[in-house]
């Protein structure tokens, strides 16, 4: 199991800790807060934190009700990325939040520090890596992943200079790269970078995989050993994402499969936060769809239990 230190319960406590009985049920890839300003702007000075707990703390507490546990927070450096913010939250709500290490590259680069053009993928690995052994912004609390972002492929010079620098950062921590990406052409590219630097496609989680719609190119990526992620699960998509989980599990790919919902969240410029659409669809509307398509209660666990317990482990 993990070696590392995460945030859990707003305290860093031993990995360890992170065992499956302990995570319980876990979302992968949720939002609490999000600065669509650019890097040069996103600040804590923008929003005041007891506005953005008053938003949030009663969605988490919902979440909490319907048995969820755990909530990976998914917002990287530059885009809104607040630990003390988040430390305060799952202490409030009693969800353990863990958080991230890595930049986010896509929506055309906005996001990126002037960094990432100036300087090698080995600085800015030792960026996050720093992260992962010394805590981030002068607290204890440590990366449990790498979030990075990409766009629609093929890859950019920088957007392949972030995933060189995951592949860095990855073997000196064993940090698996949650990867935002942008197609399947992206992902095909992000594991042939992955096999050029010696690191298994088991340390890429392919964020956002429901936006490729050629289900050959998920059972490529699954057969290479990539986990498939299938998030932004609403009602919108509902039913996208029922064949899509579906028809993976019938494909024999259970075992590498992660659902969730990439929703929330306060957004930061908009009156009061703007619209925060909350975390528990999932529960409400999307299990009893897979139940309706012959998913089991033991698949059901694997997918929120078990598989989100393993992607945090070493790889």
């Amino acid at each position: 199991m993990l070696s590392r230190r995460v945030l859990l319960s707003g305290l860093a406590l031993t990995a360890q800790a992170a065992r499956a009985p302990r995570l319980g049920t876990t979302l992968v890839h949720e939002h609490i807060l999000v600065d669509f300003i650019g890097a040069d702007q996103a600040s804590p000075s923008r929003y005041n934190s007891d506005e953005v707990v008053r938003a949030a703390l009663p969605k988490l507490r919902e979440l909490k009700a319907r048995g969820c546990q755990t909530l990976l927070e998914c917002t990287p450096q530059y885009l809104g990325r607040d630990v003390r913010l988040l430390a305060r939250l799952s202490k409030e709500s009693g969800l353990r939040i863990l958080t991230n290490t890595g930049w986010y590259g896509a929506n055309n680069d906005k996001h990126l520090p002037k960094l990432a053009w100036t300087e090698p993928p080995e600085a800015i690995a030792a960026r996050w890596t720093r992260e992962f052994r010394e805590g981030i912004d002068g607290t204890k609390i440590k990366p449990a992943f790498q979030k990075i972002g990409v766009d629609a492929g093929p890859l950019s010079e920088v957007d392949r200079k972030l995933i060189t620098a995951g592949c860095i950062c990855h073997q000196q921590t064993k940090l698996r790269l949650h990867v935002h990406t942008g197609n399947g052409v992206a992902a095909t590219q992000i594991l042939e970078e992955l096999a050029r630097r010696s690191v298994p496609a088991s340390a890429y989680v392919w964020v956002h995989a429901q936006n490729e719609t050629d289900r050959a190119v998920h059972v490529a990526a699954a057969k290479a050993g990539a986990w498939i992620e299938f998030d932004g699960i609403g009602p919108k998509r509902l039913d996208v994402h029922v064949k899509a989980v579906s028809e993976m599990i019938q494909l024999g790919y259970l075992n590498q499969l992660l659902i969730s919902q990439d929703s929330g969240w306060y957004r930061v410029g908009e009156p009061g936060g703007g619209t925060y659409n909350g975390y528990v669809y999932l529960f409400d509307a999307f299990l009893p769809a897979l139940r309706q398509q012959g998913v089991t209660e033991r698949q059901i666990r694997t997918l929120l239990v078990d598989n989100p317990a393993r992607v945090l482990s070493s790889v």
